[in-house]
């Protein structure tokens, strides 16, 4: 993965402090709401070292607080350069408060609102000033237009993004705002880093294979100690030993000189 910095969050400002926005009715069936999460995570654990990226979705969002008639409710947004807390605080996202558009909205598909993510809601982000719009049909384009769309917004207007397939039927896009590609697999929906080579994993699994990585390096380290405390055994044995030789082998010089002192001394007694 790409290291990316972490930026200081500018000041809350007062839309922190403003009564919450309404909650949304919940019209979202168990596939779409799965898929969303799942997406959600992802982004996650790919932008977690920034501080000023929101990642949200299941609130309103409208260009004025007071306006009911703005129903759009997006099942995942992205925004850079924000204080994320205070628009969760505030339940929802105003542009008008915040002072810019998302830059990134996805809508996943469901029976009863598959038509309208591709006509009303396109034409709507569009309007707001939502920089790419993405749609996921997981049914590969039953309730869409297709399995999977994007669209950047060009002089205020939506042009499609590039949509690739691959032999194995896997289709794919590349998101400029996000810098990652956006998958369409066997009906899931999946998030590929180009600049890493591979697969964006959720912070489950990306914490697994953390926790399995550190209790390999514990095995390892464990077993390098015991090594060297094989070694250290063996090598202060060996030592013992060494020393052993040379106190015999001193004690020995030392009592062959005595030996021979005695004797000279005993020829010399004999010679009187």
């Amino acid at each position: 993965m790409a290291t990316r910095t972490a930026l200081r969050p500018p000041s809350p400002g007062p839309y922190a402090h403003l009564e919450p926005l309404p909650d949304p009715p919940r019209i979202r069936d168990m596939q779409q709401y799965t898929r969303i999460a799942a997406f959600d995570q992802f982004l996650h654990a790919y932008f977690g070292q920034r501080a000023d990226v929101l990642i949200a979705g299941g609130g309103y969002l409208r260009q004025e607080a007071g306006n009911d008639a703005e129903r759009l409710v997006p099942d995942c947004m992205v925004v850079f350069g924000v204080n994320p807390d205070a628009i969760v605080a505030r339940n929802g996202y105003v542009i008008s408060e915040v002072g810019q558009p998302p830059d990134f909205v996805l809508e996943v598909a469901s029976r009863s609102t598959g038509r309208r993510d591709y006509t009303v809601k396109r034409a709507a982000y569009a309007g707001y000033g939502v920089r790419e719009y993405w749609r996921f049909d997981h049914t590969g384009g039953r309730y869409h237009d297709a399995a999977l769309a994007g669209d950047r917004l060009v002089g205020g207007e939506y042009e499609p993004l590039p949509i690739n397939e691959e032999p194995d039927g896997v289709k794919w896009g590349h998101s400029p705002v996000l810098g990652l590609d956006l998958c369409w697999e066997e009906g899931q929906l999946r998030v590929y880093d180009p600049v890493a080579g591979s697969y964006l994993l959720p912070p489950e699994e990306l914490e697994a294979r953390r926790a399995a990585a550190e209790a390999r390096a514990a095995g390892a380290e464990g077993r390098a100690a015991a090594e060297r405390s094989a070694r250290l055994t063996t090598e202060g044995r060996a030592a013992a030993e060494r020393d052993a030789r040379r106190l015999a082998e001193d004690r020995a010089v030392t009592a062959e000189g005595e030996l021979r002192r005695l004797r000279e001394q005993l020829r010399r007694l004999q010679a009187e």
